[in-house]
């Protein structure tokens, strides 16, 4: 089949039935969880995901943003299969290492020495603990909605205000660990100079999702990375920007690049593996040397530089390069004939939503009121996303199925792919505006 799935079928809830026995929930990450059940993959290829009741799908999740050339993409898996012969792990340096962090500091310039590690969580973490004993303090700035991974530091929710210190998002992570963690809302600069103006020397570090994706997507507003920028200069504040998902996806140099900044430190991942497990932190020379062996901030990883996942880094950041800007527009001339469709559909329906999109990055939220940060994107009506999500499935559509998460194109998705979905779109939107 073509991109005209019906959804999971038969031989998926029998395997889902399986898995519950196994894994939590029936699945080895919650966001993968939708009701009845979600649809088991058998292969992937371009711009499609197939399931294993046969079914294909035009797939906007992309592993949550990682694929940006698309599934199995040849130069991906070429490099791939001409490292594995020489090796899979060596618990010991590598050429590659350095090629492949060679070019992450060409796109990133302010990341003047970098470390790798095996995913977000992981460089998230290790970058705070840097901040930390770089600066000597205990304190960290983030923002609500804003996801960095899940340990503890950052596993918090906002207290009963804006700026307050968080508390615990989950079981299992005790409350002094978030007690460091003072929760601000997104894009409000009163809020954070206010914070900085209280405890700026008590303060570590900030850290941000320049754009956000983990609450839907909601770009920042006019200056507030700009001044949150200054103000963390001014108080000695390490800026932390976590580029997981916009690294190399909004251009090739990321946030950064777009809104022309420079963080203190960067996290990537994603998009610098090509469907392997890889990440990276680095920025300013001085704070990255309090890392051993030469400094006393310690940081280590048995996997971090797997050769198979440097090689296919490597080529991912080779395809980008030699692609050049013509690609990076390419894509945000498909994510906004999607988000016209939409806007115009909703319209046409009467059904209140905000459209979302930035670089080949869109999302749409079921509600009449402006979502400018995490507090606002809580008013969405997740009833109909899920009938919204429900009725693109049917036609073969595969979008993340949260309200909460963004929809992401690729260098493989085609013109025929954009067309199907925007019919695809009537339907869904449709579903949801019947939704009560």
């Amino acid at each position: 089949m073509d991109g005209d799935g019906i959804g999971p079928g038969s031989r998926s809830r029998e395997l889902f039935e399986r898995a519950k026995n196994i894994f939590p929930g029936g699945v080895n990450s919650p966001v993968r969880a939708f009701e009845p059940h979600p649809f088991f993959v058998t292969g992937a290829k371009g711009s499609r995901l197939y399931g294993a009741d046969g079914e294909a799908y035009i797939d906007y999740c992309m592993a949550y943003g990682a694929l940006l050339l698309g599934h199995a993409h040849p130069a991906v898996i070429d490099s791939v299969m001409a490292q594995l012969p020489k090796g899979t792990l060596y618990g010991a340096p590598t050429e590659l290492e350095i090629r492949f962090g060679e070019l992450i500091r060409e796109a990133f310039p302010s990341m003047e020495m970098l470390r790798l590690a095996n995913s977000g969580t992981e460089a998230t973490m290790h970058a705070i603990r840097a901040a930390r004993g770089f600066t000597g303090r205990k304190k960290i700035i983030m923002f609500e909605g804003c996801y960095h991974g899940a340990h503890d530091a950052v596993l918090v929710r906002a207290g009963s205000g804006a700026a307050t210190f968080g508390v615990p998002a989950s079981l299992g992570v005790p409350e002094e660990a978030a007690q460091n963690t003072i929760i601000l809302p997104y894009n409000d600069i009163g809020a954070l100079e206010g914070a900085i103006e209280r405890e700026g020397d008590e303060i570590a570090a900030a850290i941000v999702e320049p754009v956000m994706g983990n609450a839907g997507l909601i770009p920042p507003k006019s200056e507030f990375l700009e001044r949150l920028r200054r103000v963390t200069e001014a108080h000695g504040i390490v800026l932390i920007f976590d580029e997981t998902i916009t690294g190399f996806r909004l251009a090739i140099g990321g946030a950064q690049e777009r809104y022309g900044l420079k963080a203190d430190l960067t996290t990537l991942g994603k998009i610098i593996g090509g469907g392997f497990p890889i990440a990276a932190f680095g920025g300013r020379r001085e704070i990255m040397e309090s890392l051993s062996p030469v400094g006393r901030v310690y940081q280590a990883g048995t996997f971090s530089g797997n050769p198979a996942s440097v090689a296919a880094g490597i080529s991912v950041l080779q395809v980008l390069r030699e692609a050049g800007g013509k690609a990076y527009q390419d894509l945000e001339r498909g994510s906004r004939r999607l988000q016209v469709e939409l806007t115009d559909l909703a319209a046409d329906l009467r059904l209140g939503v905000q459209v979302h999109g930035i670089a080949s990055m869109f999302q749409v939220f079921f509600t009449p009121h402006p979502v400018t940060d995490y507090s606002s994107a809580k008013l969405s009506d997740t009833k109909k996303f899920r009938a919204y999500f429900q009725g693109l499935l049917k036609q073969g559509i595969f979008i993340p199925p949260s309200q909460f998460e963004t929809c992401f194109l690729s260098l493989a998705h085609t013109d025929d792919d954009l067309h199907r979905t925007a019919i695809a779109f009537e339907g869904a939107l449709r579903a949801a505006a019947d939704c009560r």
